[in-house]
């Protein structure tokens, strides 16, 4: 039977990302099989700790944990049955994402829970920024066309006020830690394999901390309600990623915050089509101006009425092409608008048209009747 992952770790369901590694470090510290050589109970606790911190490590799989307990794992179908459920955006768009953690430190992270050390050639750990934030936002082609700003409001760790980041009482930069020279970790041999264990004077973090900030307990973040504005450029394509560097979660005791990533996606316009920075519509036009020649109006996307001229004998499907009012390219620059040309066609004549289509119709001609 799956225990629960907090009680595992001695923390509440309300436990920050720093409480949970915090709590993690200090108990495979305790329970390590090197420090209890031949324990079968510290052995089973050991695999529970580390079982409970891959769940509660990862935001998608503690939000499924979260909304369905351990069924959100059973049957093989993984942390993927609860996602969505733990969004404190409540808008089902918004995602975290461990900021530069890619797999290489994964499968480290994974090695270390299992005793394991760095793989690799034995390098310092690197220092983990703050998690990456996504969300992403559907607009209209006009807000595309003009530029807009998409407001997010959530809840993340930030930067302690108190301390400025370093969970220090006087709010200065804490002295590396002389034991493990910064690293957080401890490097062993045994035979083989290189061991790796969280510094016991450091708890990890790879910096001495001799007297805590009372605000936020020494971890250097705070959790907190956030609104940020995004500003949407003019010309934006469908699908762009925007990034705001260093505008995602805060990093424990001052280490580099994560960034915040916005996708954008541009609804479909029933009047224009988008065909890269051009713009196409449609435009039903009269019989007789199509044949002798005239005017049209045409709207354009920033609510411009432009003036067109129709050559005689322009053909149903033939495109007009008028520059410069298509979509902002962000250079300074601007598509164009093309108009593809169709016919109106009159359910109702009146007897005196009837009788000029006839007239028409029945003129020989040396070319092709138009009927």
């Amino acid at each position: 039977m799956n225990k629960d992952p907090y009680e595992v770790l001695g923390i509440s369901r309300e436990a920050t990302d720093a409480d949970i590694k915090k709590a993690y470090h200090k108990l495979v510290l305790k329970y390590h099989p090197d420090r209890n050589p031949g324990d079968k109970e510290a052995e089973e606790k050991f695999k529970d700790i580390n079982n409970a911190f891959d769940i509660l490590k990862d935001p998608q799989k503690r939000a499924a944990y979260d909304r369905f307990g351990n069924s959100a794992f059973a049957g093989g179908n993984g942390a993927d049955a609860g996602f969505g459920g733990g969004n404190p955006f409540g808008n089902g768009a918004f995602h975290f994402n461990m900021g530069g953690d890619g797999m290489e430190d994964i499968l480290r992270e994974a090695m270390r829970g299992f005793g394991f050390g760095d793989f690799g050639g034995g390098h310092s750990h690197k220092q983990q920024k703050g998690r990456d934030l996504l969300d992403e936002v559907v607009i209209d082609l006009r807000d595309a066309y003009f530029g807009t700003t998409h407001t997010v409001k959530f809840s993340s760790n930030v930067k302690c006020e108190k301390c400025n980041g370093h969970g220090t009482f006087d709010g200065k930069p804490a002295e590396k830690c002389k034991t493990c020279n910064g690293s957080g970790y401890i490097h062993t041999r045994q035979g083989f394999f290189a061991m790796e264990t969280p510094c016991p004077d450091c708890n990890g973090l790879g910096k001495k901390i001799n007297k805590k900030c009372h605000e936020c307990d020494g971890i250097g973040t705070t959790n907190k309600q956030r609104t940020l504005d995004v500003k949407i450029p003019a010309g934006i394509m469908d699908g762009s990623r925007l990034r705001m560097p260093g505008m995602g979660e805060a990093a424990p005791n001052g280490r580099t915050p994560g960034d915040f990533y916005l996708d954008v996606h541009i609804r479909p316009n029933n009047i224009f089509e988008r065909i890269d920075n051009d713009l196409l519509i449609h435009k039903d036009v009269d019989f007789a101006i199509l044949a002798l020649g005239g005017e049209i109006e045409v709207q354009t996307i920033d609510d411009k009425s432009l003036t067109v001229k129709i050559q005689s004998g322009t053909q149903v499907g033939d495109k007009l092409r008028i520059r410069g009012h298509g979509m902002p390219n962000g250079r300074g620059n601007f598509g164009d608008l093309y108009i593809e040309i169709g016919i109106t066609i009159p359910k109702h004549l009146s007897e005196k048209q009837k009788k000029a289509l006839s007239e028409f119709a029945a003129v020989k001609t040396d070319k092709k009747s138009w009927f």
